[in-house]
């Protein structure tokens, strides 16, 4: 795990502040000392003017990083000061390499006036930018979330240890924690993926995660620390109302990282206004190796397509996306979410298909995907009006999508049964905003209602907050600048104050032509003129030539190659006027936004709902668009643990082949493994990974790749696909094969699908068969979990006839001139051969290898049964010993010959044949 920590410690240590005598500096410098002092670690960005400048270490880290050039700037006790600097208005994208690498960064603005101070301007740190805490739409992936997660494990002397975990997207304000076991911490991580972790400064963790990781003070961690600031943030007496009760650890962690997320934003975090808990028992879970085998967001290579991800996503807003991306990772063990999300898929395909056959009718999944479209980012938006930080182009595309939600609700009501439609139509009227108080007791009344149909909830919850359109309009200009200081920004009308200072600072042009005009006259310079630049203002331009008719009330303001420049009292005044005016407009302007924005803040948790309205909206939108494009059928959701899948087809492949062939699945109780055999590059990987895939897609509520499929309640989803090693650790290949079992057979249940391909392969024949054999038993018999077990251990083929709740089946090659052609087609039974030869030919091997391997084989097979396994370390007998032990070997058959012989079985009783046996026995050893 990367941690940025371990680098910036020394940097700490060697601050400038520490070592230098700061009365010797020049008061700017000193005020620099003072705020790296309290950064810390932290690369400072220090503004100054149009820059911002990076002093000592920070300079010759941040040139590194950044690539820019290291100079210098006076000096201390004789040693030049390094300096490096980045223009302010390409700020973003160096904040985003900065990020990308890991690096969290302090921003120290000007906050005085540089008109009125006297010494150094005011300066403070006003924002800190960490991986984990990015809200700036610039910094941020549009289709992934980037959250910072606390971790905390209590030092306990007992085995049965929680580990407490709680994460927090400041981008969208979601704040969630959960426990488990403290060896089961690192696949919790993986799953919630985090930017950015929370550590205590003592904290000893093993984690695979790579990830920026920040040490904080242990005594924020403690109980009565993390409760305390919950308690303040969320303006209550207790935390009974979030039920977090039973996660005490958790809410360590959560404390800690609350405190710790407030310190990095310049205001308070007023978007995250609930706690929810996380419980393990609500998702399908899947190990970091099973999330990387299903390629589910990323490739096993590290791309982001072709994935699962990338294929369904063909969501209109970006917000959309990350809610599918989360569906995808946490699929639902419970059938009542599940069924709720595939029922509204179900409507929104079939109301589709009833308007496209009216004439002249858009389908309704078009008509959604259109609408959908014109909305931008409404969850980060509300975000950034909570935090204050949102800019005037986001508010006036929030004022247009505002626009554009009354036509998305009417579509989703469209997809309701008549009586459902009429019934939201009668309490939510879409053209009049009812008041504020009944509108959101009924949305939050409606929204809890678990009877209630899933479209039904969306279309009521798209209602956006009552007002707020309204006032968009009027006060956002229709295109307004892009930062609130360059003016622009604030609508004509709003303001009458406003509208008289923009009035007297660019309304001038009829009195400078009535001014040029006047002069002209009195002068008698007809190539008089009067003009305006942004550095010297305004002024009187007359030719060198008529330079000596200049009236005595001319004072001269420049002077050029072929003109003078004049300024007079007159035009004077009316530039003080003029600048005077620009200067008080772009003030009241400010506090104009500023206004405006507090009033936003308070209709944040209206326009958050509506906003996730949208997103599930988007998210289910896209699920039935793919469905209906690529013949997805609904699955069957059983409450018994069982998969049943006809003609299935893997989601990802069939998109990038040309013909893919489909394959039928049946696992039970009575079917619970099966043995799969055949060539390699035959599709035993594919097979099994599109099982799953079906499976999980139908955990997600999607529609699913097949004919048809019944799917029963999973609690994990297990892959032991491919070869991985860990060298710097020190495992081997084989090593990891088995910690990868061991973790499968101390985890999976009854309710488990377990993927295993090629078992044992990692050791000798011998060792490597046992284990795949016993391994398989386990699953059977004492996990009982529903097992595809991939192998080219025939002699594992054997099993079914052994165990009866297991089969064999095989993917299909047929040999001919050419070659070896694979079928891909799952049949009953083991696979006749391996084809590993004919593999190895289509590989390019020589033909002289080839021709060797295949009389090998053929000598191999001829044998038969082949010679014992012999021990790594055992002794090697020499010619003699082994003459000597075949000698008594065929001494002891003799005698055992002779005394069987000697016996009659019909004239022996009962105690003479139970001491024949004796002698017997006697003569075998």
């Amino acid at each position: 795990m990367t941690t940025e920590k371990q680098e910036t410690e020394v940097q700490a240590s060697n601050a400038p502040s520490g070592g230098l005598d700061t009365s010797t500096h020049t008061p700017m410098m000193q005020q620099y000392l003072r705020l790296k002092a309290e950064a810390g670690p932290l690369l400072l960005l220090y503004r100054m003017g149009d820059f911002y400048e990076m002093f000592y270490e920070d300079a010759e880290r941040g040139a590194k990083l950044l690539g820019l050039t290291l100079t210098r700037r006076g000096s201390s006790n004789g040693v030049p000061i390094p300096m490096a600097g980045l223009p302010y208005h390409a700020a973003e994208q160096y904040l985003a390499k900065l990020v990308a690498q890991g690096v969290s960064v302090a921003i120290c603005e000007q906050i005085g006036d540089p008109a009125t101070s006297k010494g150094p301007v005011e300066r403070k740190i006003v924002r800190i930018v960490t991986p984990g805490t990015l809200t700036d739409e610039a910094l941020l992936p549009s289709k992934a979330d980037r959250c910072v997660a606390a971790v905390f494990v209590p030092r306990k002397a007992n085995k049965a240890q929680r580990a407490g975990v709680a994460w927090l997207n400041l981008a969208s304000g979601e704040f969630k924690l959960s426990e488990c076991a403290a060896e089961a911490l690192d696949s919790e991580l993986h799953r919630i993926d985090p930017a950015e972790i929370i550590l205590a400064d003592d904290a000893q963790l093993d984690l695979t995660l790579h990830c920026a990781a920040t040490k904080i003070p242990p005594w924020h961690f403690e109980a009565e620390q993390a409760q305390a600031h919950l308690l303040a943030h969320f303006k209550t007496e207790s935390l009974s109302g979030f039920d977090v009760d039973d996660l005490p650890t958790a809410l360590c962690a959560a404390g800690a990282l609350l405190r710790y997320a407030g310190r990095t934003q310049a205001h308070a975090l007023s978007h995250v206004q609930t706690l929810v808990a996380d419980r393990a028992s609500q998702y399908v879970l899947m190990d970091p190796a099973t999330r990387r085998n299903l390629e589910l967001t990323r490739t096993l290579s590290g791309e982001e397509a072709p994935t699962l991800f990338s294929i369904l996503d063909n969501c209109c807003t970006p917000m959309g996306s990350r809610l599918l991306r989360r569906w995808l990772h946490h699929p639902l063990r419970d059938n009542a979410p599940v069924l709720e999300r595939q029922q509204a898929i179900g409507s929104l395909m079939t109301a589709s298909a009833q308007r496209s056959e009216l004439l002249h009718a858009t389908p309704l999944l078009q008509a959604l995907r259109t609408e959908l479209n014109k909305l931008p980012d409404l969850e980060r938006i509300a975000t950034r009006i909570a935090l204050l930080s949102v800019r005037p182009r986001e508010l006036a595309s929030l004022r247009d999508a505002l626009g554009a939600l009354p036509t998305v609700q009417q579509q989703v009501l469209s997809a309701l049964a008549p009586s459902q439609s009429s019934e939201v139509l009668a309490t939510t009227d879409i053209t009049s905003q009812p008041s504020h108080s009944t509108t959101t007791t009924q949305r939050e009344h409606r929204l809890e209602t678990n009877s209630m149909p899933r479209l039904q909830a969306l279309a009521q919850a798209l209602t956006p907050p009552e007002g707020l359109q309204e006032l968009l309009t009027h006060s956002i200009a229709l295109e307004p600048a892009a930062l609130a200081r360059d003016g622009g920004v604030i609508a004509t009308g709003f303001d009458a104050e406003l509208d008289a200072l923009r009035a007297i600072s660019t309304d001038n042009g009829a009195f400078l032509l009535e001014l040029e005009a006047r002069e002209r006259a009195r002068t008698g310079i007809a190539t008089l003129r009067v003009e305006f630049n942004r550095v010297h203002g305004f002024f009187i331009e007359v030719s060198r030539a008529q330079a000596e008719k200049v009236p005595d009330d001319y004072r001269r303001r420049q002077t050029l190659k072929n003109a003078e420049r004049y300024i007079t009292p007159e035009l004077k005044s009316w530039e003080d006027k003029v600048l005077s005016a620009q200067d008080r407009s772009l003030a009241r302007e400010k506090w104009l936004f500023e206004q405006l924005l507090e009033q936003l803040t308070v209709q944040v948790k209206q326009l958050a709902q509506c906003a996730a309205a949208c997103a599930e909206l988007d998210a289910l939108v896209s699920l039935a668009h793919h469905a209906q494009h690529h013949q997805w059928v609904a699955p069957t959701l059983l409450e018994h643990s069982a998969i049943e899948i006809t003609l299935g087809r893997h989601p990802v492949v069939e998109r990038a082949i040309e013909r893919f062939t489909p394959n039928s699945c049946s696992l039970n109780a009575h079917r619970a493994l099966l043995v799969i055999t055949g060539p390699n590059m035959g599709g035993k990987s594919t097979y099994m990974r599109q099982v799953a895939l079906i499976a999980l897609l139908a955990r997600v509520g999607s529609f699913v790749p097949a004919q048809s499929a019944s799917i029963g309640p999973l609690d994990r989803i297990f892959t032991r696909i491919g070869a991985a090693d860990d060298l710097a650790g020190g495992r081997s290949t084989f090593m990891m094969e088995m910690i990868e079992a061991a973790a499968i057979l101390a985890s999976s249940s009854a309710q488990s699908l377990v993927l295993m391909d090629e078992i044992g392969r990692g050791t000798s024949t011998y060792d490597g068969l046992a284990l795949a054999w016993s391994i398989a038993q386990r699953l059977v018999t004492h996990n009982r979990a529903l097992t595809l077990f991939a192998t080219h251990y025939f002699e594992i083929t054997r099993m079914p006839s052994e165990q009866a709740n297991t089969a064999n089946v095989h993917l299909a090659a047929a040999e001919s001139p050419s070659g070896i052609v694979f079928l891909h087609e799952v049949k009953d039974g083991p696979a006749s051969r391996s084809y590993g030869i004919q593999v190895a030919q289509r590989a390019g091997i020589p033909q002289a290898v080839i021709r060797h391997a295949t009389r090998e084989l053929e000598r191999l097979e001829a044998q038969g049964a082949p010679t014992p396994q012999l021990g790594l370390f055992g002794e090697v007998m020499d010619a003699e010993a082994q003459a000597t032990a075949a000698a008594e070997i065929s001494e002891a058959q003799e005698a055992l010959q002779q005394a069987l012989a000697s016996l009659d079985p019909d004239t022996l009783s009962p105690r003479e044949a139970l001491e024949a046996l004796y002698q017997l026995k006697k003569l075998q050893l």
